[in-house]
Order: C-alpha cells, then structure tokens, then sequence
C-alpha cells in the first residue's frame, strides 16, 4: 500500500511517524502498530450512548494524530489517498468521547458522539452495518 511506502521512502518509521504522547489527564499514548497493515489500523466507531457499531474506517499516523488534534474521527480514505474527517461535509462529524486499543495496539476504538442528523453512513443511514448476512445457508434467514 502506498500509505507505508511513503513513510518508508521518507526513512520515517511508523512509530517515530507518531504524535500526541500524551492524552489529556490519561498519561500516554499507546504507540499505535501502523506497520502490520503497510501504514494503517482500522478504526472502529461506536456510538458512546446507545453502543451502537456506526462504522470502521482506516487511519495513518497522519489521521491518528489529527483525530488526537481535533478530536473529530478522521481518516486515510484508500479509495482517494487523502485524509478525510467524517462529516466535513455532511455535518455529521464524529466527536470522539473516548478512545482505546486492542490488546495487539494495531486496532482502534472511538467511541463518539455524532453532530448533526445522526446519519454516519453515505447511504443515509445510522450505521453502516445495515445488510444482513444468513449464517443458517438458506436465503432470507438469518441466525438470532
């Protein structure tokens, strides 16, 4: 992926390509593994009051300490290589109320509050987890 290679080619490595060693009143910043997916960790967003799985995105080193910044979710989009804050456009920006890592620091967890009218997804809907999968083999029924 681009993304890494980038880093790579500037002879920075991930972990000196990191901002931001200290969250506010939480003492320091897990170093975030950007090298096992080339430069990126996905990122899951929850909303902070219902739980509600909202979306996954991608984050560089460049978009992590910007999230860290500003304290809106933002991302690498790989589809146009750029950063992109959720909802610049849209309004529906993603305040983040707390943040964590996994247990292997290679993957994120915002929990947020939205602005604007709720809707994360660009198909207009809350979530973006909207299409059921059948696990049961037979089309049209789900498990649970």
């Amino acid at each position: 992926m681009a993304t890494g290679r980038k880093w790579k080619e500037a002879g920075i490595k991930m972990s000196e390509a990191q901002t931001g060693s200290e969250a506010a009143g939480s003492g320091a910043t897990p170093a975030i593994d950007f090298d096992k997916m080339d430069g990126l960790a996905p990122g899951i967003v929850q909303d902070a009051r219902t739980g509600e799985v909202l979306m996954l995105g991608y984050l560089n080193p460049v978009s992590y300490a910007k999230t860290l910044e500003t304290g809106f979710v933002t991302f690498w989009s790989r589809t146009r290589q750029k950063q992109w804050m959720k909802g610049e456009t849209s309004g529906n920006r993603l305040r983040v109320i707390s943040a964590s890592t996994d247990c292997d620091t290679d993957t994120l967890l915002f929990k947020v509050e939205v602005e604007g009218d709720g809707l994360v997804c660009h198909e207009g809907t809350v979530s973006c987890f909207t299409r059921p999968i059948s696990l049961s083999g037979k089309e049209g029924e789900n498990c649970g």
